[in-house]
This record gives C-alpha cells, sequence and structure tokens, in this order.
C-alpha cells in the first residue's frame, strides 16, 4: 500500500504546530527516515487571529485563510489534512467544503478518546475562552455521553494568560505549575477526565490526579494510523 501524505495547517500558533511535529514522529514506529511520515506543512502565523474573531468582535473570520491553505496542500499534494488548532475547528466546515480529500477532525477524535477512558462521565475541558463560548465541545461530548466542565471565571481568564505567555515563548515552569493548579481547580469541580483542549497548553502538560486526553497527541496517533493505512477518517 502507497503511504498517505498528511498536510498539516499550522501556524496557530508555530511552536504548536512543531509539537504536532514532534509528537507524529514519536508515535511513528521508525528504523529510518523513509519510515516516518511525509508531512506537508503550512506554519502560517498569519491566519487571522481566532480569538479576535470569535470573542472580541470586528476581528477578520479565519475560515477563508483556512480553506485556501486547505486547497493548497491539496494541490501540493497532501491525501488528508489536519488542524493543529483547537479554536480553527469552529471553521471546520468551511475548510472540510474547500476540498476533495479527507479532513481529520481533532475534537471529535479527542472527545471519543475521552469517553473510553471516563464513560458517561465529566469531561473537564482545559481550553481557551473561545472554545467554552463557541461551544465547540458540546456537541460532541453529548454525542457520546459526556458532560463537559470548564474553569470558573478568574481561573479561565488564568488559564488564557497560561495560553498567551506560551504563544509569547514563556512555556517556562511558572506556567507549568500555574496550569497545573487550573488543572487541580477544574478536577475538584467534578472532572473524572481532563481534556487538554488547546495545542499551547499540550506543550507544558497538565499535572493532575486523573486520566488526561491531549488532543495534539490524539491527533498525532490519528495522522500517523491514516498515513500507514491503520485508520480510516470517521
Amino acid at each position: 500500500m502507497k503511504e498517505k501524505t498528511a498536510g498539516i495547517l499550522g501556524g496557530m500558533g508555530p511552536e504548536a504546530t512543531v509539537d504536532l511535529m514532534r509528537r507524529i514522529i514519536a508515535h511513528t514506529d521508525a528504523r529510518d527516515d523513509a519510515d516516518h511520515v511525509r508531512c506537508i506543512v503550512d506554519n502560517n502565523p498569519k491566519v487571522p487571529s481566532r480569538i479576535k474573531a470569535l470573542l472580541e468582535g470586528g476581528g477578520v473570520s479565519p475560515g477563508p485563510c483556512l480553506a485556501d491553505m486547505a486547497r493548497r496542500l491539496e494541490a501540493w499534494g497532501a491525501d488528508f489534512l489536519c488542524m493543529a488548532c483547537n479554536t480553527a475547528h469552529n471553521y471546520y466546515g468551511e475548510v472540510r467544503a474547500a476540498v476533495g480529500i479527507p479532513v481529520l477532525n481533532m475534537v471529535e477524535l479527542t472527545v471519543r478518546a475521552a469517553s473510553e477512558l471516563a464513560p458517561g462521565g465529566a469531561a473537564g475541558i482545559l481550553a481557551s475562552p473561545a472554545v467554552r463560548l463557541t461551544g465547540l465541545y458540546e456537541a460532541p461530548c453529548a454525542a457520546l455521553g459526556l458532560t463537559p466542565l470548564y474553569a470558573d471565571g478568574p481561573w479561565e481568564q488564568r488559564l488564557l494568560q497560561v495560553i498567551k505567555d506560551v504563544k509569547a515563548g514563556r512555556a517556562d515552569e511558572a506556567a507549568r505549575a500555574a496550569f497545573a493548579e487550573i488543572a487541580g481547580h477544574v478536577r475538584s469541580r467534578g472532572a473524572a477526565v481532563l481534556i487538554v483542549a488547546c495545542t499551547e497548553l499540550g506543550i507544558i502538560g497538565a499535572r493532575a490526579d486523573c486520566p488526561q486526553v491531549d488532543a495534539a497527541d490524539v491527533l498525532a496517533r490519528t495522522v500517523v494510523d491514516m498515513a500507514k493505512g491503520r485508520t480510516s477518517p470517521h
């Protein structure tokens, strides 16, 4: 079987895109260069701000830019696509409609993995406020019997600041410690499983005493399985 080429819509942010590629490499059983997955990556940090468009109002929609990136990746030879950003999945429909190849849905894949760890339980969603306010995880969770939980008020703003710190290159121990406290807060609200639903947060990792699902890691594993022909898009 001819191995498939992955196309990655990246740059949201750049470090998170590189982190996804590291994970793809780590999840590949390789003995030599040729065993690794071919990835065509558009690491485009010029994608219009998802936060401005979804939360602040007046921003330019990222949808047309993401759709254009998808078309280019398809033209360049990608057999399937993925987006290295949870919030960008608010525009998944536009991306999917722009191409004739499969587009992995990181949100749906992640919720499926979480439901296997905590069937019928509460899932703590660790993400930017845009994920909560747009209800990005609501329908996938409802479909699989999970109840989404989020950080309360000040805790959510603190989490947003951690995300901004990572985007600014400050993925340090202070950011990790703050994220661990926030994860503990969400856990205390009754979460049976935690979902790291922001690719920036995946860079620093959540330290918590319960099962976790990292969206970037789920996506990386699925990219490898797709490329190697071990799975097909749902």
